[in-house]
C-alpha cells in the first residue's frame, strides 16, 4: 500500500477539481494499491491540530471535474516556511513550520505529494523538495504567468469570462454612446487582457508590458466620437501602468498574505482620461473574482485531467522535484527550478498576438 497526498494552494481557479479527479482516477487504474489523501486548505491541513486530511475515494471525486473551486479548499496564507501563528496575547508571528510538516508527512507514511498551485506554491514545493519531501508540482493560475508551460489551467476559462463581458459591454456602450473600461486580472502579465481584447474586438488594450501614454489613449477614443456620438470599449489589465508611473498596488494587512494587492487601476485610468479632456462619457467595470470562479471550459477540463494523470505517473515513477507542463501540444515535465525561474510576461517585440492585435487596429496606448 502506498499513500499519495494532494493539496491545492494559492488562489482558486477553474480546473482544480479536475486535476484532483485525474490523480484519483489514475491511481485506481494502477495495479499496485494506492490511497490518495487530500490536505484541507493547502498545508494548513497538515499543520493544524488536529490535522485535516481526508481520503479521496472514487465516489468522493465523482463528477467534480465540472465544478469550479476545489473540494480541498485552498489558502494564500499557509507558507510552511513563513507560517502565521497566533500567540496567547492575540498577536501573530511568522514561524518556520517546515520541520513539523515533514514530521507529519512521515507519520502519515506519505510516499508522494502532489502540490497544485502557481508560482508561489511551486517555489514552496522546490524548497520542500530540497529538504527531502517527495513532491511533484502541477502548474495552476488564471494569469498564465509560468514560462515553463504554454498554458496553465484556468487561463482559458478566465479569458472566456472576460470575452463574454466584452460582448455584453459593447452593446451597452453603443446604446449610450459611452466608453466602458473593463479591468481584468493578470498581475504583472497581460495575457488575459490581450486574448480578451482580440476576441472581443476592443478599441484599446492596456497591459503591464507596454506602459501607456494617456494622451494617445484619449486621442484614440476622441477619434471615435463625432458631434458627441460614438462608443468604445477599453480593456485594462490590473497591472497596467502609465509612462513613468508605477503599478497600482498596496500592501496587504491580512496575516500570512505576502503578495501585494492589485486592483482599481481602471478607476485611475478613468480619472486620467477625464483630466486629459476625453470627450466620452466613461464607465468602469471591474471583473475581479468572476474570472476565477465557476465551471471550467472544455479546454481547461482536458488540460487539468491530463495534468492529474501525468502528475500521478510522475509520483509513481518517483520523479520528484519536477513539475508537469504543457509544451508544444504535448505533456512533459521540467524541474521545479526550471518551472519557476522565469516569469511569463508578453514579449511585446516578438509575440504574434501583439502583432495581430496591432494589425486589427487595437491600440496599446503607445
Amino acid at each position: 500500500m502506498k499513500n499519495l497526498l494532494v493539496l491545492t494552494g494559492g488562489g482558486d481557479c477553474p480546473g482544480l477539481n479536475a486535476v484532483i479527479r485525474g490523480i484519483v482516477k489514475r491511481s485506481i487504474a494502477e495495479k499496485e494499491e494506492w490511497k490518495v489523501w487530500g490536505s484541507i486548505e493547502a498545508y494548513h491541513g497538515l499543520l493544524r491540530d488536529p490535522m485535516e486530511v481526508v481520503l479521496l475515494s472514487n465516489s468522493r471525486v465523482a463528477g467534480i471535474h465540472v465544478k469550479g473551486g476545489t473540494i480541498l479548499k485552498t489558502s494564500t496564507k499557509g507558507d510552511p516556511f513563513n507560517y502565521p501563528v497566533q500567540k496567547e496575547d492575540g498577536t501573530w508571528e511568522m514561524e518556520d513550520r517546515s520541520e513539523l510538516l515533514i514530521k507529519r508527512l512521515k507519520e502519515l507514511e506519505i510516499d508522494a505529494v502532489v502540490s497544485i498551485g502557481g508560482d508561489g506554491s511551486q517555489k514552496i514545493s522546490k524548497r520542500l523538495h530540497d529538504l527531502g519531501v517527495p513532491v511533484v508540482g502541477v502548474p495552476k493560475t488564471i494569469d498564465n504567468d509560468l514560462s515553463a508551460t504554454d498554458f496553465t489551467f484556468g487561463f482559458q476559462t478566465a479569458v472566456e469570462v472576460a470575452t463574454d463581458a466584452v460582448d455584453k459591454l459593447v452593446t451597452t456602450a453603443e446604446s449610450h454612446h459611452r466608453v466602458i473600461i473593463q479591468e481584468v486580472m493578470g498581475r504583472d502579465a497581460g495575457w488575459i487582457a490581450l486574448h480578451a481584447a482580440i476576441a472581443g474586438g476592443v478599441e484599446v488594450c492596456l497591459i503591464p508590458e507596454i506602459p501607456y501614454d494617456i494622451n494617445k489613449v484619449v486621442d484614440r477614443i476622441n477619434q471615435r466620437y463625432e458631434r458627441g456620438r460614438g462608443f468604445a470599449n477599453i480593456i485594462i489589465a490590473e497591472g497596467a501602468k502609465p509612462l513613468g508611473g508605477e503599478m497600482l498596488s498596496k500592501e496587504s494587512d491580512e496575516v500570512g498574505y505576502q503578495m501585494k494587492r492589485l486592483g482599481g487601476v481602471s478607476y485611475v485610468l478613468s480619472q486620467q482620461m477625464k483630466d486629459a479632456d476625453c470627450a466620452a462619457d466613461l464607465r468602469v467595470v471591474v471583473l475581479g473574482h468572476l474570472q476565477r470562479g465557476g465551471t471550467p471550459n472544455a479546454f481547461d477540463r482536458i488540460l487539468s485531467l491530463t495534468f492529474g494523470v501525468k502528475a500521478f505517473e510522475m509520483a509513481k515513477d518517483r520523479k520528484f522535484g519536477r513539475m508537469v507542463v504543457y509544451k508544444n501540444n504535448d505533456f512533459k515535465e521540467v524541474s521545479l527550478e526550471e518551472g519557476t525561474n522565469a516569469y511569463n510576461t508578453i514579449d511585446v517585440e516578438n509575440n504574434y498576438l501583439i502583432k495581430a492585435a496591432r494589425g486589427l487596429g487595437i491600440s496599446f496606448g503607445d
